[in-house]
């Protein structure tokens, strides 16, 4: 096999694929997707009914309040009719894009839902960008230099940092550089998304400075997961002939490494993109109910003790069609970027 035919065989050609077997594949996935939200439907309906607690006497407040009056808001949330007539209710009403009415903020839930995103994805938007960019930049220069004392260092931080609850790591940031410990002084506001009074610039800065600790958090805890994907994946490509060719034609390690090695490893990092993009607008209850951050996650905490049903199951089905859709878009891009996945 001459030098040539073995680069080429190395730069998988981004040609498209048969249009026939990529619908076929693509319908497939498409077809997989529709039935997993429709279980997700189910789930989410019938699993948050076992919680414990009545939300009707949650709403009240602990006041006294006669059965009369317990029954007409029974009446009026819908919770008095048989539980399948409930079930068929509100399959119907999701069906046509209507998740029901908060019990505690007598609003609708897409309307709480719509309110709080842009929170959530200033939050888990800006941490996705920096732990991607992170992860894949740090767990290429490791895969390349595998073995070396920097590869161990990355690995070894990355293992750790991976394996820390956030929850946990962002409870030690609040007390070391919110609160302070010793001489060291609190440098970040323990919680919120703004401190108010504030219009302009000033307002930017004011978020930026609340957003620093929750996006440090979320980075410290995810870019390890990027990096070792990555570094995987490059590990697998670096013994092929078509890398050695590339270095016997004379390119330089860090031409070889950014045309031909990283290009051919990517497809599990972009699987783990995309359903890290879902899970940037699902959100991250855990971070955002520390830091006490306005999102959908903070909020999806905030149902959960009442209960509040519609919204608690409007999130649940918002946060999973986020990660199915990211998952099918993956699936879908795929044929695009090697043909032999959607090949019949």
């Amino acid at each position: 096999m001459t030098a040539t035919t073995l680069a080429t065989a190395g730069e998988r050609t981004r040609r498209r694929p048969s249009p026939v077997p990529y619908l076929r594949y693509g319908a497939g996935k498409l077809g997989g997707a529709a039935v997993s939200l429709l279980a997700v439907l189910v789930t989410g309906f019938f699993l948050f009914r076992l919680i414990p607690g009545d939300p009707v006497r949650t709403m009240t407040g602990g006041r006294p309040v006669s059965a009369e009056q317990l029954a007409a808001y029974r009446r009026e949330f819908g919770l008095d009719l048989p539980l399948w007539q409930q079930f068929t209710d509100y399959c119907g009403k999701a069906l046509t894009g209507d998740l029901g009415t908060s019990y505690q903020f007598r609003t609708p839930v897409l309307g709480k839902i719509t309110e709080a995103l842009p929170n959530t994805l200033l939050l888990t938007g800006t941490a996705f960008v920096v732990y991607t960019l992170l992860g894949v930049f740090l767990g290429t220069r490791a895969a390349w230099r595998r073995g070396s004392l920097s590869d161990r260092v990355h690995t070894g931080l990355a293992l750790t940092l991976y394996s820390v609850p956030s929850f946990w790591l962002g409870l030690l940031l609040i007390i070391v550089l919110s609160v302070g410990v010793g001489p060291l002084p609190g440098l970040f506001p323990t919680g919120g998304m703004e401190s108010g009074g504030k219009e302009g610039f000033a307002y930017v800065l004011d978020v930026a400075h609340h957003l620093i600790l929750p996006v440090l958090t979320l980075v410290a805890v995810e870019y390890g997961q990027t990096l070792l994907v990555t570094r995987s994946a490059l590990l697998d490509e670096m013994g092929s002939d078509y890398l050695t060719t590339a270095r016997a034609k004379g390119l330089r390690d860090d031409l070889v490494r950014r045309r031909h090695a990283v290009p051919n490893a990517l497809l599990p990092t972009v699987t783990l993109v995309f359903i890290n993009l879902g899970r940037t607008v699902a959100g991250v209850i855990l971070v955002e109910t520390v830091f006490s951050w306005p999102g959908l996650g903070g909020l999806f905490y905030q149902a959960l003790s009442v209960p509040d049903l519609p919204l608690v199951q409007g999130l649940f089905l918002f946060f999973a069609a986020a990660v199915i859709l990211m998952n099918t878009l993956a699936d879908l891009v795929y044929p695009l970027l090697d043909p032999r996945v959607g090949r019949a």
